[in-house]
């Protein structure tokens, strides 16, 4: 029983909806919260030979005895919600707060034709414009979009009332509007202070913050990528990749940044990390989940990681299914 947060570190798509999926199966929450960002924000899932790509939904719906519920933080878009409660079955689980902002379809129009917009590359998602307008306090709320009547709740309530809690962040650290790399970025913050209250969760509560990060760098759209190499390198590498919303190829370094990292660490109050994606720069660690049975060059890798960063990575992707998982929490003595 407790309560984790589980945020990204570097520019996204670093395997949220993996870890969180994971998590959901593993720990069995009552409840999985999401906060941050909107339908931009793609997670994807696989479980049991089935791929979900998600973008409102909590990753953790796979879990089918949690309750889920979006945070008054999260911008919604009516039409991918509706969809996507049809879509994953979830069905008198799934809700949404009352206060939480509404994207119109003027963002969405205001969103594609903003120069910023193409400047910074977004998804068109309509976020930047609705985050403006929740600014100037004269956007439309859950509560006022008759459609979701029969989803609306006071995610406060439900996540203050509960000590087995999972809370879902969205994006990377690296592109919030705060810590990251100003004005290519995210409309909000998104580090686990900001989840938290995009959720309505006091911080003394939480008991774990789990930073997942890749094991190398990706960024989709605008902005600046140390170490970047050409998509042929990245094709060669097995790492060629593309976002889970727009389709768009994502950009590689295939070593990871570590002074990025060592920032994310700090703001975050990271407990431990998840890292994912090792069967990529390992391919013989593909499918393993026993830590001892990694190559040495992967073991190596995660203590590297250990080292420069003082803090334990606890949850080891080497699969794109949500159970393809090293688990050392409890060799590491974390509570779950």
């Amino acid at each position: 029983m407790a309560i984790n947060i589980v945020v990204g570190g570097q520019y996204g798509d670093e395997g949220k909806g993996k870890i969180i999926s994971y998590l959901a199966l593993e720990d069995k929450p009552e409840v999985v919260a999401r906060g941050g960002g909107g339908p931009n924000a793609g997670h994807t899932v696989e479980y049991k030979a089935k791929k979900y790509k998600i973008r409102l939904v909590p990753s953790g719906f796979v879990y089918k005895e949690a309750k889920l519920v979006i945070g008054p933080g999260v911008l919604i878009d009516p039409e991918v919600f509706l969809e996507e409660i049809k879509n994953f079955e979830v069905e008198g689980r799934c809700f949404v707060d009352r206060m939480a902002t509404i994207i119109e379809p003027k963002h969405k129009e205001e969103d594609a034709s903003s120069e910023i917009a193409k400047k910074i590359g977004t998804t068109k998602s309509g976020i930047g414009p609705a985050t403006a307008h929740r600014a100037l306090r004269d956007a439309k709320l859950a509560y006022q979009e008759e459609r979701l009547g029969p989803y609306l709740t006071d995610c406060w309530k439900i996540v203050n009332s509960t000590s087995n809690l999972l809370v879902e962040g969205s994006q990377g650290f690296m592109l919030s509007n705060l810590h990251g790399t100003y004005p290519y970025c995210t409309a909000k913050d998104v580090s686990a202070s900001a989840i938290c209250s995009e959720i309505g969760l006091g911080p003394k509560k939480v008991d774990n913050v789990i930073m997942v990060i890749k094991s190398y760098t990706t960024r989709v759209g605008s902005g600046p990528l140390e170490g970047e190499i050409s998509p042929e390198q990245a094709k060669k590498l097995g790492m060629d990749e593309y976002g889970t919303v727009t389709g768009r190829q994502r950009r590689v370094n295939p070593n990871l940044i570590w002074q990025e990292l060592k920032k994310a660490v700090i703001v975050n109050s990271a407990t431990f990390l998840a890292l994912t994606k090792l069967d990529v720069k390992y391919p013989q660690a593909k499918g393993l989940r026993d830590f001892q049975k990694l190559p040495k060059k992967a073991q190596d890798f995660v203590f590297e990681i250990e080292k420069k960063l003082n803090v334990p990575v606890a949850l080891i992707g080497t699969g794109p299914d949500a159970q393809d998982i090293i688990d050392r929490r409890k060799e590491l003595g974390i509570k779950k």
